[in-house]
């Protein structure tokens, strides 16, 4: 069985069209998935990045393409009322679903489809109080714990090398992106081009950018 860290943050649509190809991906294949919740913001920081919706003209075509990838995916897909949004509350949700575990796929398939199903108002207060009336967390997300395994679940991923989300972490090997998918399919099958160079000298490259 091979075992699968799969990083996202409800605030990506990326995240969204990875988690719900996913189990096509992976078919035929003896798998655990396990789904961490991590603040994208934190890992952009920590990288010196800034996000599509930080850019005006990247903002607008991320939109229009993660629009066109769920019509062409035939993914039920539409873009929340407000975006970007904080995305605390629905990652402590989580959290605080799974006590000391990470939440399982119900968990996150019903915060992503809550996103990214309805074209509504994520941060809605009638909208999230029936959210927590579905899901029943085991505990509060105002929590301590909670925020505490969050900034945990974050800097794990930075220690893993992620810098961004959806990414799939296998064997000690980072995927980013929902287009890696079938990158991490053929990886999973067993390809030998990822014992070669096209692997392993990636991070061995000069760079002459200063």
């Amino acid at each position: 069985m091979r075992h699968i860290t799969f990083y996202l943050d409800f605030i990506s649509p990326f995240s969204y069209l990875a988690f719900e190809k996913l189990p096509e991906t992976l078919k035929g294949l003896s798998y655990e998935v396990r789904y961490r919740p991590v603040l994208l913001g934190a890992l952009l920081r920590h990288h010196g990045l800034m996000g599509p919706a930080e850019v005006a003209a990247k903002r607008e075509w991320t939109y229009r393409h993660v629009l066109w990838l769920g019509h062409q995916h035939q993914l039920p897909m539409q873009m929340p009322a407000v975006h970007p949004f904080n995305p605390l509350p629905l990652l402590r949700l989580a959290i605080a679903c799974a006590s000391a575990e990470d939440p399982n796929r119900y968990v996150c398939e019903t915060l992503l489809r809550y996103v990214w199903r309805d074209g509504a108002a994520v941060e809605d207060e009638a909208r999230m109080h029936e959210l927590r009336e579905k899901l029943s967390p085991a505990m509060s997300p105002d929590d301590a714990a909670v925020k505490t395994r969050l900034r945990e679940n974050t800097d794990q991923a930075l220690g893993a090398g992620v810098f961004g989300v959806p990414a799939f972490e296998v064997d000690g090997r980072l995927f980013w992106g929902f287009d890696s998918l079938p990158m991490l399919r053929s990886y999973l099958d067993g390809e030998t081009w990822f014992d070669g160079p096209g692997w392993s000298e990636a991070s061995e490259r000069p760079s002459a950018l200063k």
